[in-house]
């Protein structure tokens, strides 16, 4: 069984949705609290284990790349300024020389083709995906817990989280089958089955682990929902073939592609700061008071 090496991290996405802020700041770059979107996904990887970060980037991203990279005059005016617990923390988050790699989605074909573009870089070995919009919060990181499930199975792993069952439709759902270590087998999966179609209310949460095969899939894989290349359909064609453990994830996922999931995050990132949470609560229970008159 080899090891969980390599992530893949899609940021080529538009983020229509945060526009204006969006014209010249990447989504993935606009701050939870103190750090960028994609920085606690990187740190969820680099938890589990991840040695190499792959990016798949697109046009107007290039400060994704600047913001991995060293940044020698910054560093250089908090030394002079004797800042040097940030100066510290800012070298800790910075990746090792040859552990990032960023390459190009030319085209918005969707998440399925988004994959298959790093299939160069990840090679012939296993891989974790890790969708940058989902912010996660748990004491157990969301991958490291998957990777655990992959080492006493082997295959595919796939996090999910329940939904309302009346909501189903909206997600990349699965079918539970018997349980296998602190998972289970994965016996069915839909890309937004249509109302009461669904096999169960387990949504994909945007974690995955995935056999180097899905590349050869995505190649030829045929455009589905959306008019995209999608993922969810790649693995259902590789399912016939490799098995699928799903890790059913406890804690709280945030989804920092949608305006409301972004606030939410900020709010309970900053309410689980011992820096922060006093100075914050103060004025968000004024604000809801106020509210309610």
């Amino acid at each position: 069984m080899k090891k969980i090496r390599k992530a893949v991290f899609p940021v080529a996405g538009l983020g229509t949705r945060f526009l204006p802020a969006t014209k010249t700041v990447p989504k993935e770059m606009l701050t939870v609290v103190d750090k960028p979107v994609i920085q606690y996904v990187v740190d969820e990887a680099r938890e589990a284990g991840i040695e190499h970060l792959i990016f798949v980037t697109g046009r107007n991203k290039a400060v994704i790349e600047d913001y991995f990279d060293a940044q020698v005059e910054l560093y250089t005016t908090l030394a002079e300024r004797g800042k040097k617990e940030e100066l510290a923390h800012l070298k800790d988050l910075q990746p090792q020389p040859g552990t990032t790699s960023f390459t190009r989605q030319q085209q918005p074909l969707g998440l399925g083709h988004a994959v298959w573009c790093a299939r160069e870089l990840v090679g012939n070995e296993p891989f974790a995906l890790l969708l940058p919009d989902m912010v996660m919060q748990a004491e157990k990181g969301c991958l490291s817990e998957m990777v655990r499930l992959y080492e006493a199975t082997g295959g595919n792993i796939v996090a999910v989280q329940e939904c309302d069952p009346e909501e189903a439709h909206k997600y990349g759902i699965v079918g539970k089958g018997k349980a296998v270590a602190h998972g289970f087998e994965i016996t069915q999966m839909v890309e937004k089955p249509a109302k009461g179609t669904a096999p169960s209310n387990l949504y994909i949460n945007g974690r995955y682990i995935l056999q180097p095969e899905i590349f050869d899939i995505l190649s030829r894989q045929e455009k589905g929902a959306g008019n995209e290349i999608q993922l969810t359909d790649g693995m259902c064609s590789l399912a016939q073939d490799q098995n699928f453990y799903g890790y059913r994830f406890e804690g709280a996922t945030f989804d920092c592609g949608s305006k409301t999931g972004f606030i939410e995050a900020n709010v309970a990132f900053a309410l689980s700061r011992s820096d922060m949470r006093e100075k914050v609560l103060a004025p968000l229970t004024a604000l809801l008071n106020t509210t309610k008159k």
